[in-house]
């Protein structure tokens, strides 16, 4: 018992150095109702909340678990809401804390960037956020897009 309780307090208290701090939201749906007079600004204000806090935490990640949009096909005002707020809370001058240890080419075959776009030497990304298609949101068409990969192309323009 002695072991264990031993092991429960290390575990608790770990080194500043090993600590990794990820936030993570999953089902956003950001342009839900975005005509609703009532109910249109519930899902930007939401999403702002959610990079708010990742920023006031300082979050080393942000991990998007599917559906960021509601529609497969977000509205420009909804892409362009979302790339205003990933560039306001996520573009900085913290370093990041992760690395990509995977072939970027083999991961990122369909994309146009060769790299994870904190590794490019030309943007400031402070906080990463890694995201992945939900069922609302998922690619389609000729080039097997979603939402989030027209947000990273502004992202970085």
């Amino acid at each position: 018992y002695n072991e264990y309780k031993s092991y429960l307090r290390m575990a608790e208290e770990p080194p500043e150095a090993d600590v990794l701090s990820v936030l993570i939201a999953t089902d956003n749906h950001v342009g839900y109702l975005e005509s609703d007079l009532i109910r249109g600004k519930d899902s930007f204000i939401t999403f702002e909340e959610i990079l708010q806090h990742a920023s006031q935490q300082d979050a080393d990640i942000v991990l998007l678990g599917g559906d960021l949009f509601h529609d497969n096909k977000p509205s420009r005002q909804t892409v362009h809401k979302v790339t205003t707020l990933l560039r306001k809370y996520c573009f900085g001058d913290k370093p990041v804390q992760v690395e990509f240890l995977s072939d970027q080419r083999e991961n990122f075959h369909t994309s146009d960037f060769e790299n994870v776009n904190y590794e490019d030497p030309n943007l400031n990304v402070g906080i990463p956020v890694f995201s992945i298609h939900g069922n609302h949101d998922d690619p389609s068409g000729s080039y097997a897009m979603f939402g989030y990969d027209i947000v990273v192309m502004h992202v970085t323009l």
